[in-house]
């Protein structure tokens, strides 16, 4: 019977690699923060509260969708060093 390959998870991910994504949405919030804050003094200020809650609320999908993509092009599966030992669980 053949022995089954053994693989090691290696993560690559550092915080330069989602830097950039989160400088972005920090943006997206200050800009729809200032929308709202522009908004406060017209003649209804719910505008303001469901413009900002729109923003804040579409965008996050699309940060979290960059965020897991991000994570799992960073995601390695190497295969194990077989060093002839029981070094692996269940030997």
């Amino acid at each position: 019977m053949a022995a089954t390959p053994s693989y090691r998870l290696r993560c690559t991910l550092t915080f330069g690699d989602i830097y950039g994504q989160i400088l972005i949405w920090m943006l997206v919030i200050m800009v729809s923060l200032a929308a709202g804050l522009g908004l406060m003094g017209a003649s209804k200020p719910i505008f303001a509260l469901v413009g900002v809650g729109l923003i804040l609320v579409l965008s996050l999908p699309f940060l979290l969708f960059a965020f897991t993509t991000t994570l799992l092009n960073h995601i390695a599966l190497d295969p194990a060093a077989t060093d002839g030992g029981s070094a692996g669980l269940g030997s």
